[in-house]
Formats: C-alpha cells, structure tokens, sequence
C-alpha cells in the first residue's frame, strides 16, 4: 500500500501544482475541495458530503499550502484507497487539471492521447522527491524502449551528446519537458506519427497496464468444444482473451494465483502446439501458432505463477527498483569518497598546519642562534678591543719606565730618593703584570665560552635535520594515502561500466526476441488467410454450402464444426455422385 500511495501522490502533486496559479504555494479551500471530492470519486472512497463542506469552509485563514493539505490528504483519502479503482480514470483526471497550464503550445509529434501516456510513464520513472524530474539514466532506458518499439536502433553517441548539453544545476527533467523532447522527435527522426505513437502505447502497456504478454491464439471452448481464435493479455494475476486487438470485446479472463500450473500437450484432433492451464476450478486448452509461441507462452505463464509464489512484483517493476537502488548505492558511495576526501584533505591541512607550526619555530630559533650569534661576536671584537687598548698603554708605560730607569740609572748615587720611587713604580709594574695574567685568563674563560656556544649550535642543527625529516615521511604518507583512494574508485567506476554493459546486452537480445516474434506473426496470418481460402474451396466442390433442412432421423455425422447436416448415407451417395460426375469431365 506503501508503493500505490506514493505513485498517486505524483499525480495529485501534479493537479495540486496546477491549481496554485499564482505559484505562491498555496491552493484555495473552495478548489481543494473539488479536487477532494473528485480524488474520492475516481478512487472510489466513500466519503461525507457535509463533512467535505465543513472541512473546506471559507474563514479568514485563506488559501492551504501543499503541507497544510497533506494530513487531511492521508487520513480522509489515501489511507481508505483499496486497488479497486481505475488507475487510467485517476490519471485522468489529474492530467485534465494540469495538461492547459503546463503542456506546450509547440505543435508536437505525438498526439494529446500520446502525452498523456508519457506523463503517466514519466510519474512511474520519476523520482521519489518533489518536485518530480526524471533523471537521465532512466530517460535513457524510457528512450531505448521507445526505439525498440518503433524498431529502429539506439544512437548512443546522440544520447551521450545530450547529456554533456544536459543543464549541470538540474537533477533531470520536469514531466512537461521530457514531453517535449518525445513529441519534438529528436530521438525518432525518420518515423511517422503513427509509428511513435504505437511505440508510446507499447511501453505505456508494459510500464503502467503491466502487460507482460499479448498475442493471438486458439482457445478451446467449454461448453461447445469449438476452437476460436481469440487475443490473449498476459498480466501478473491474470489472462484475459479478446476477439480482437482492440480489447473493445472482452471474453473472459483466467485468474491466476500460486496453484495453477501449465502443461504441455501432445497434438491431437488435428491441432498442434498445445498446451493446458490448470486453474482451481476450470482447465483451458489451447493451441499456439507454433512451438516457439508455445513454449513462450509456457515460459511467461510459469514465470508469472512463479512470482505469484515468491510474492515478488512484475519484472520491469523489480528492475525499476534495482535501478533506483543502484542509484542510491552509487550516491552512498560517492557520498562516501567525498566525505573521506574531505577527511584526508582535512588531515593534509592539519599536517600542513603543524608543519607550518614546527618551520616557523624552526626559523625563531635560527633568528634566535643568529642573534645569540651576533651578540657572542661583538662581545668578542668589544674584548678583543679593549684588549688590545690595555696592550698598547702597558706597551707605553714599559717604554716610559724604562727611559726613566736609564735616566735614573746614571744618577743612582745622587737621586737614592729616586730609587726608591722607581722601587715604587717597579712594585706598580708588577701589579701591572698581574693584572695581564688575570686578563690572559679572561681571554681563556671567553673562549671556552665560545666553544661551548658553538656546540649548542651544531645541537640545534641537528634538531632541525630531524624535523626535517619527519615533514618528508608526512608527505609522503599522504600521497601513498591518495593514490590508493584513486584506486579505489577506479575499480568501482569500471565495475559499473561492465554493470552497464550487461544491461545494454540484455535489451539488445530482447529486441531481436521482438523482430522474430514479429515475423512469426507476418506467417501465421498469412497461413491462417490460405486455410479459411482452401476451406471454402473444398465445401464449394463437394456440395457442402447448402440451405439448412429437416434432417433425417437417422443418427448424424460428427465433424470439426459441430453435428453434420446429413447422414452417412446421404455422405456416400454425394461421393459417389461426385466420382461420376470427375468420370465424365
């Protein structure tokens, strides 16, 4: 019920989207109310008049939104359908409502009768979110099955060209433009209208009526055990026979469920290719055109009991649900790799900061080696000037002690004051002296120092090398990571591509199992105009085709078309009259 509600919900989003004129969102109460009330006419829902009314009564709240309607739409409406209604009336009537407003005023290829049938094929394909669009994989496998109907031949390279002008911002196409793109005949170039539009009722019988055969066959009565050529409708639960193609002249149906059977028949009383339908109550025989018709007739009707038995939906009905569960795999999946492409582009990004982080560091440190470098180096001119000043005075003082210790000399008798004053200043001398050695050891302890700097710096070195190092194996890491996420989707993109080559292989077996069935169908009608033509023949020379009259009571003949009008007698003095007569001539 889940899967009915949601297909009639397209099609009351279509009438309710076409109500809102003024596009705002929002739908009068006095419209939705007729809407209401035709939804619960076609869908035959029994439902209050007066309630109708009181529920859509004009106040001052004004015009409903689609979400406003939408509880009222469940509980009163979509939740009492049963499938006991005419889905083609339903579509109808919701295609009335929105065909002037939104159908093209472009003159088309197809018929109104045709556009109505693409919209509804268009509300089975579409996806499961509003607004409705059909996305291009299932226009593509809409417009391959529309090719094969017209028996022409899929141009793929045209498709392919479509969808690279395809509009990137729009996930697929409204119901009125894939309308047009059908009506505007780009993909049915050298067909005729009518050739198109018994294409689009091929594919409309299939998708929506779920036809799953249809074909002419001989059917045995049960009451008068004649033979009738009859049109067989193969669909999930059911056979249903017509005189004709048309479907105006229905004959009967043949219920189908989980304990019919079909089984293959030996030839007999003339007919060929027989085979049996038991059903819970009556039997069916009946007589295909040829083995191939039979056994697949016998292969379709045992398929579509078999599926009765499982429970399973019609065939294009599961290959529609495989396709959007594809779809929504593919999605999870690229979903999936862009998420760990963000996390893998985050992490670089984080890996990068940290880099960042540990290089600017790194060159703080250097500016700070180069300044501590800076400083140690004037420090060192600074002593290495003062050192040299000091050097220089002691120099001059040797030079000045030493004049006066020669001048002094000669005049040592005389000047012993003198003496004792260069005693004094010799004393000084020393203390000079000591001071140089103290100096001497100052040199040393710099240099030491120097030293010891110089390690610290080969020290700091050595610890930008290692981070260094550390950055090449974080980028390297990250590009082994890369690559093997490209992998990944290289193999996942070439298994769809061979997924999508099974399917291109399944639907072109399927359209020469169609050309062959087509042919057959040519012969069987052919052979059928021959057979009435010979019979007339033959009942015309053997007196046959006479007026009815009282027959005898003598017991009749039984033949292929029921009691004989004469007796056995009667039959021998015909056939011997009729020898004579040959003699003659």
């Amino acid at each position: 019920m889940g899967g009915l509600k949601d297909e009639l919900l397209k099609a009351i989003w279509h009438a309710f989207t076409a109500l809102d004129l003024d596009r705002s969102g929002k739908v009068s109460k006095s419209q939705l109310k007729v809407l209401s009330h035709n939804l619960c006419t076609v869908l035959k829902v029994p439902h209050d008049p007066v309630a109708l009314e009181e529920h859509f009564r004009d106040d001052d709240e004004g015009p409903v939104s689609n979400q406003g309607y939408m509880p009222y739409l469940n509980k009163f409406i979509l939740e009492k359908v049963q499938d006991n209604f005419d889905k083609i009336e339903f579509n109808r009537m919701c295609w009335t409502l929105c065909v002037k407003k939104n159908l093209t005023k472009s003159p088309l290829l197809i018929t109104e009768d045709d556009a109505f049938k693409v919209w509804v094929i268009f509300n089975f394909l579409s996806e499961d979110k509003y607004p409705l669009t059909i996305v291009p994989e299932e226009i593509e496998y809409l417009l391959k099955k529309l090719t094969e109907a017209m028996g022409g031949g899929w141009q793929q390279e045209q498709f392919e060209h479509y969808k690279i002008n395809f509009d990137d911002n729009k996930d697929g196409l409204s119901a009125w433009e894939l309308i047009e793109l059908i009506g505007n005949g780009q993909f049915s170039k050298g067909m005729d209208r009518q050739t198109v539009s018994m294409a689009i009722n091929e594919v409309f019988n299939e998708l929506i009526l779920d036809v799953l055969k249809q074909g002419y066959m001989m059917k045995k009565g049960h009451k008068r055990k004649n033979w009738t050529e009859r049109w067989f409708v193969l669909k999930p639960n059911i056979i249903s026979y017509y005189v004709s193609e048309d479907l105006k002249d229905k004959k009967g149906d043949i219920l189908l469920d989980e304990n019919c059977c079909v089984e293959s028949l030996p030839d007999k009383d003339g007919k060929k290719c027989l085979f049996l339908i038991k059903c819970f109550d009556k039997t069916f025989e009946i007589s295909a055109s040829d083995k191939k018709k039979k056994q697949e007739w016998i292969q379709a009707i045992h398929s579509t009991i078999h599926l009765l038995k499982l429970g399973s939906p019609p065939p294009h009905k599961e290959a529609r649900q495989r396709r959007k569960e594809l779809r929504r795999k593919l999605l999870a999946e690229q979903e999936e790799l862009e998420r760990q492409m963000k996390e893998l582009q985050a992490a670089n990004e984080n890996k990068q900061q940290e880099l960042e982080s540990v290089r600017k560091k790194l060159e703080e440190a250097a500016s700070r080696a180069a300044a501590e470098e800076k400083k140690r180096l004037q420090t060192q001119v600074e002593l290495q000037t003062r050192f040299s000043t000091e050097l220089e005075r002691e120099k001059l003082i040797r030079q000045q002690m030493e004049e006066q210790v020669a001048q002094k000399s000669s005049e040592l008798e005389q000047y012993l004051q003198r003496v004792r004053e260069l005693e004094d200043m010799y004393l000084k001398l020393q203390e000079a002296l000591e001071d140089e050695r103290q100096a001497r050891q100052d040199e040393e302890t710099v240099r030491k120092l120097q030293a010891r700097l110089l390690e610290e710096e080969s020290a700091k070195r050595a610890e930008l090398e290692k981070w260094h190092v550390a950055q090449q194996q974080a980028i390297q890491t990250t590009e082994a990571e890369k690559q093997e996420l490209e992998q990944q989707r290289v193999m996942k993109e070439q298994a769809l591509q061979e997924a999508m080559a099974q399917l291109e292989q399944l639907e072109l077996e399927r359209k020469q199992a169609l050309e062959q069935y087509e042919g057959v169908k040519k012969k069987l009608e052919m052979a059928t105009n021959m057979t009435k033509s010979w019979k007339d023949k033959v009942a015309h020379h053997e007196g046959l085709i006479r007026l009815i009259e009282p027959g005898s009571k003598n017991p009749h003949l039984i033949t292929n078309w029921g009691p004989a009008a004469f007796t056995q007698a009667e039959l021998e003095e015909r056939e011997k009259s009729w020898k004579e007569k040959k003699t003659t001539e």
